[in-house]
């Protein structure tokens, strides 16, 4: 408000300094809800003085000032309050509104067992904001309230906030700091009560899906007793959930949903969501699985893809697979949700729709979390927020005191950090928890954010079916084991309503169990042809040596160079970045010869010419870490932000690179789920140093070197992962190559040792260009980036041939040779100095650029050469128990000449990757490549 309209209106007030306790309430309520006083009192209060860097409050001193000097000049009594109302009880009650708002949800009814012991809140009470009795029938103005109307008796209001925010549903929402998103919930709660009123229809579906997730479990417990199945039992409402999810999901416009969870539950969803036949899984407990094309994995791991019918089209559903780590599976979802989402041109989240389903002790306990909770809202990660639903069954394996798995109130206070609303509800109340899908869901939809559903439950059986549940928790099986299933007690809830009788209910059990024995699908609405939202086809039944041609005229090439090298002449870069630009004009002109950073571009720039999407992550990945790749140009004036490689030619492929979160697990796994989901576009994962990669080790563990085998995913992620001794101690010199060479089995992933330019770009077009999606682990450089010796011409690029073994360079008479030296990466250019150096002409030097799958083939033809050499040795940078000695010296025995000796040159065996002086470090890196190249007489 203008100052002199402010002045104005204050003077035409009526106030005294009586009046000042009351205006100060007034502004107590207005601080915690600026919606809870009327419009006039909002305008004077968003007027008041602001302390510069401060958005909300002003000292209460101030305040009381200038309100006392207004009064000093006023004595005419102000009107405090509509409906009658003319003390301060008004603004108590206003207080009320928002004690429930704020604090409701802890008095609400949400545990199905009522075993949850929570202390009475005195801010619920009417007491404690000076109501009485004598207060019940008076009128007064609930504010912002949405009942739809602006008086309401107290004892009605008071009603209505206790069924509001203290039944089935405990809404937390007040944390948000955005008032829009505040005031919507609030309509949606307030309007009805947060009482549901479904039709019967929906009503009975309702039923139909908890009598499917009840009716599999009893099926499964008595035809496979003892049997693992991680019992959805108690928790049944999660099947109605997700159904009523996916159709709301559809009705709105959504073409994709992803699913991700762990165990409990996973065999009912498969089947009563997504339609899996029961009679394949009957067989998986039978232990009859067909012809296997890998190792397999157990069927609480397994994912599945179907199509679901709504009245808004069909909605593609994916449930994806998992391993025993839990929380790992969201960030995977999040990645192939954006993945579709790119697919579909869909920028803000409206076509595909992320659900993840939590245990209670793991949404709180595990740190993936969080990182793809702060992921949510960032560039290169959002998915226009995500359905997150907590299948809440109070106890973790056998631990059920709160105190032992969290130190907050809920498990789902997690979510408040990117200030996700979150609906605790009583799984017990069926209609409840399908209200507040709907409402998340459609908040989702809204505001593009996360929100979590935490599904109040329990575990009617142990972990799993084999544990013993009453040795650990008691009092409570005691309950559980007394307690209705929610079936029954939703069946006698709608026989007692007059929806249907007892026997139709009965009948729908029987109906369910019939469709169990006949082995035919169970959901209703599950199409017969599923579509494929991307085509794998052409990827499936290749391997290593499928034929592809890499090759790229040299014209072209030079016409792509002098694109990357450009930028707008108003566009003012660094001095630095200016030189290596200049640099890249004179390489594509021929000029001078490729470095790394030129060489990686170019294959870049020939990919999205072609028409292939790239995309590229990591902390530093813009610039490059060490410097090098500049694909992003920042204006040194404006600081706006030009990218050559999105300006090669128009209709070119999508070229994204974005500096990442400092997360590795969480952003790694998004993208293994974006490349599972995308196999046309080329996509990379890049570390900041090559050992940052030891905080996502799970993901290259459960899901990058075993995805094919247990599951049969293929994915053709790039790892991108800075390695090289150059003395910078422990952390920033190995990516730890063994760990990589020690998952490597069955063709599984290839691990690289780029030595050139001509090399890397190579590497980079056949990763795309072949058609085979495997993971491919690259060792890359440091130092190399700018060495004088690692580089490439325009000519050698344009061949685009991967050598996966190079053969001595240099004009050395194989016959003299009396040893050979293999080696990859950077110390091959120490060696090749060295070498030179003292002479040595009877060394040759042997890189071995792709460690695996092993280059046999390559192998034995440079072998050829050296039949008469006796004297073969491995040297590598890392000590003798890491690097690539241990995992891959067999290929080398089994490579060289019978009765010739191989031997291994490096830093002894160390329980630290590097030593941590630099001193040390050039002593031994002296001592090794002097090892290497002395011939042993």
């Amino acid at each position: 408000m203008h100052e002199g309209v402010m002045k104005a209106w204050l003077e035409s007030s009526h106030f005294n300094g009586g009046n000042v306790a009351y205006v100060e309430e007034l502004y107590e309520a207005y601080l915690d809800d600026a919606s809870s006083v009327s419009d006039e009192w909002r305008e004077v209060f968003d007027a008041l003085p602001k302390v510069e860097g401060v958005d909300v409050d002003v000292k209460h001193s101030d305040i009381r000032a200038q309100f006392a000097e207004l009064a000093k000049n006023k004595h005419k009594e102000v009107v405090v309050a509509a409906g009658g109302a003319s003390d301060a009880k008004q603004v108590r009650v206003l207080q009320l509104i928002n004690a429930y708002r704020f604090r409701g949800h802890q008095n609400a009814n949400l545990d199905p067992l009522g075993l949850w012991q929570r202390e009475k809140v005195r801010d619920l009470t009417l007491e404690h904001h000076d109501l009485t009795d004598s207060d019940l029938d008076k009128e007064f103005n609930v504010g912002s309230f949405a009942s739809g109307s602006d008086t309401m008796k107290l004892k009605d209001l008071y009603a209505a906030l206790k069924k509001t925010y203290c039944g089935s549903i405990g809404a937390e929402y007040m944390h948000i700091t955005s008032t829009e998103e505040k005031r919507w919930l609030q309509q949606r709660l307030e309007s009805n009560f947060a009482q549901p009123q479904f039709s019967n229809e929906t009503k009975l579906r309702i039923l139909k899906g908890l009598t499917a997730a009840d009716g599999l479990e009893k099926y499964l417990g008595a035809k496979f007793p003892g049997a693992k199945r991680f019992s959805l039992e108690g928790g049944d409402a999660l099947v109605p959930m997700l159904k009523e999810l996916i159709h709301r999901a559809g009705e709105s416009g959504q073409e994709e949903a992803v699913i991700g969870m762990a165990h409990r539950g996973r065999l009912n969803v498969l089947v009563n969501v997504l339609g899996k036949n029961p009679q394949v899984l009957f067989d998986e407990f039978a232990g009859k699985y067909g012809e296997l094309a890998g190792s397999g994995d157990v069927k609480y791991h397994m994912g599945y893809s179907s199509d679901f019918a709504t009245t808004g089209g069909n909605v593609h559903m994916a449930l994806a697979f998992n391993p025993s780590h839990l929380e790992i599976v969201n960030p995977v979802v999040m990645g192939s949700v954006r993945a579709r989402l790119d697919r579909l041109g869909c920028t803000n989240g409206s076509k595909a729709l992320p659900i993840t389903i939590h245990g209670d002790s793991a949404i709180a306990g595990q740190g993936v979390v969080q990182e793809t909770f702060n992921l949510s809202q960032t560039r290169a990660f959002s998915v226009g927020g995500s359905i997150r639903i907590v299948v809440n069954n109070q106890v973790g394996f056998t631990t059920s005191k709160r105190e032992d798995v969290r130190s907050t109130e809920y498990c789902t206070d997690i979510a408040k950090m990117v200030q996700a609303p979150i609906f605790h509800v009583n799984s017990d109340d069926p209609e409840a928890v399908a209200f507040v899908t709907q409402l998340a869901l459609d908040f989702r939809n809204k505001f593009k954010r996360d929100v979590v559903i935490d599904l109040v439950c329990y575990r009617r059986h142990g972990h799993n079916e084999a544990d013993e549940p009453n040795a650990t928790q008691p009092l409570m099986y005691q309950k559980i084991k007394k307690h209705p299933v929610p079936r029954q007690i939703y069946a006698d809830t709608l026989v007692s309503q007059g929806v249907l009788s007892a026997d139709e209910a009965k009948a729908l059990a029987d109906n369910y169990r019939n469709g169990l024995d006949n082995g035919v699908c169970v959901v209703d609405e599950i199409q017969p042809d599923t579509k494929h939202s991307s085509d794998w086809s052409k990827f499936v039944g290749h391997d290593w040596d499928v034929a592809y041609d890499p090759a790229l005229p040299l014209d072209k090439l030079k016409a792509l160079g002098e694109s990357v090298a450009n930028y707008p002449e108003n566009h003012k870069a660094q001095s630095r970045v200016k030189k290596i630009y200049d640099d890249r004009k004179a390489m594509a002109a021929g000029e001078k010869p490729l470095d790394w950073g030129m060489a990686e571009t170019l294959a870049y720039a020939s990919l999205v010419d072609e028409g292939t999407d790239i995309r590229i992550t990591g902390q530093d990945s813009g610039r490059g870490t060490f410097f090098h790749r500049h694909a992003v140009v920042h204006n040194q004036a404006d600081a706006s932000t030009y990218l050559p490689l999105q300006n090669i030619r128009p209709e070119q492929g999508a070229f994204e690179v974005y500096d990442s979160v400092l997360s590795e697990e969480a952003v790694l796994a998004f993208e293994y789920g974006y490349a599972t989901a995308e196999p046309t576009s080329l996509v990379c994962w890049e570390a900041q140093f090559g050992d940052f990669a030891n905080g996502a080790q799970v993901v290259f563990d459960q899901f990058l070197s075993s995805g094919e085998q247990k599951w049969g995913r293929l994915c053709g992620l790039t790892i991108l992962l800075p390695h090289g001794y150059e003395g910078q101690g422990p952390e920033h010199s190995s990516a730890r190559l063994e760990r990589f060479l020690q998952l490597c089995a069955d063709h599984n992933m290839q691990v690289c040792v780029p030595s050139t330019p001509a090399q890397v770009y190579a590497m980079i077009r056949r990763q795309s260009v072949r058609p085979l999606r495997r993971p491919l682990i690259v060792m890359t450089p440091k130092s190399l980036l700018r060495h004088p010796l690692a580089v490439s011409s325009l000519e050698e690029l344009s061949t685009g041939i991967f050598h996966n073994m190079i053969d001595e360079i240099d004009d050395i008479d194989a016959r003299k040779v009396e040893r050979v030296v293999f080696c990859s990466g950077k110390v091959y250019y120490e060696l090749l100095q060295q070498r030179r150096e003292q002479e040595l002409n009877n060394v040759a030097i042997v890189r071995v650029e792709q460690l695996y799958p092993f280059p046999h083939a390559e192998m034995e033809t440079i072998m050829q050469r050296y039949q008469h050499v006796k004297d073969f040795v491995w040297c590598q940078e890392e000590p003798q128990n890491q690097g690539a000695w241990y995992c891959s010296q067999h290929h080398f025995w089994e490579a060289i000449p019978q009765g010739a000796n191989l031997s291994y040159a490096g830093r002894k065996a160390s329980a630290s990757p590097a030593c941590g002086y630099m001193s040390t470090h050039t002593k031994e890196q002296t001592a090794l490549i002097a090892d290497a190249l002395t011939i042993k007489k």
